[in-house]
């Protein structure tokens, strides 16, 4: 990434060795359970829900950020408080990964002295990564692989579009903190080599996405590779964040209008 300087070690800085690893290993179980591991193992039920049906995997549709009540207050509700308790484990992993002197998230790549330079990089990742995705996405359809994904409708609710971009800010601060700053130097601190790292929390952020099927699995193996190595290279979190909200952001909002435009496009003409 030009104009970054490489990181002079993987992360600003490591914690001492003082728990055992047992315990470590505890704290990533207990950590993961609560947020992404766990939305890996219902993804493993569901494709395994998908594949075992009477009709092919691609011609099953997926609801993407789906109505929760018929009741516009109580579907706000849901749908609000289950993004606010998805950053729970967020600010879990910031107080065990915090450190009493500035900049207090150094531990998880996240510094706030270059916002300009981390935007500008995160909305360059997204050309980057959302190109070859929508590719793969439209391989995986054509090959019968991945399943149709059916958008909500920008129109529900007077709240629908604001609640598609908390969405999106709530998958790209979860899912990057986590997966990427916390697992990282967890993994390290347990005498984890580089390459271990970067291909076993890729593997976990595609396994999270297997309910997309096989084009979805691997779209976010690939990206989570390529998160991972510029993590280890440069050392920054934000613009990985960045990146992430914005291909969430036209995900959510950017996808249903194009769905509603070419819906055989996107198989939801039936």
């Amino acid at each position: 990434m030009t104009g970054l300087a490489p990181a002079r070690t993987w992360f600003p800085e490591i914690e001492p060795r003082t728990a055992s690893r047992r315990s470590r290993w505890v704290e990533i179980a207990c950590v993961l359970l609560v947020s992404l591991g766990a939305s890996a193992i219902y993804a493993v039920i569901q494709i395994a829900d998908l594949a075992t049906r009477p009709e092919p995997i691609g011609e099953q549709v997926v609801a993407l950020n789906p109505q929760r009540d018929e009741r516009a207050w109580l579907d706000l509700a849901y749908q609000l408080t289950g993004h606010l308790l998805d950053l729970v484990p967020v600010v879990l992993v910031c107080w065990l990964l915090w450190r009493s002197r500035r900049p207090h998230l150094a531990r998880l790549g996240i510094t706030f002295d270059r916002p300009a330079r981390d935007l500008g990089w995160g909305a360059v990742l997204l050309l980057v990564v959302g190109i070859p995705g929508l590719a793969i996405f439209a391989a995986g359809r054509a090959l019968g692989l991945t399943a149709a994904l059916a958008p909500s409708p920008l129109d529900a609710q007077w709240f629908t579009v604001p609640i598609l971009l908390v969405a999106a800010l709530r998958a790209g601060v979860t899912e990057e903190v986590i997966v990427v700053g916390y697992l990282f130097e967890r993994l390290r601190s347990l005498g984890w080599g580089r390459a271990q790292i970067i291909v076993g929390a890729a593997l976990l952020r595609a396994t999270y996405h297997l309910y997309q099927g096989v084009g979805g699995f691997l779209s976010n193996l690939l990206l989570g590779l390529l998160f991972g190595w510029l993590y280890t290279r440069y050392g920054r979190l934000l613009p990985l964040v960045i990146a992430h909200v914005l291909i969430d952001v036209v995900a959510f909002v950017g996808y249903p209008v194009a769905a509603g435009a070419w819906p055989a496009l996107f198989g939801l003409d039936g």
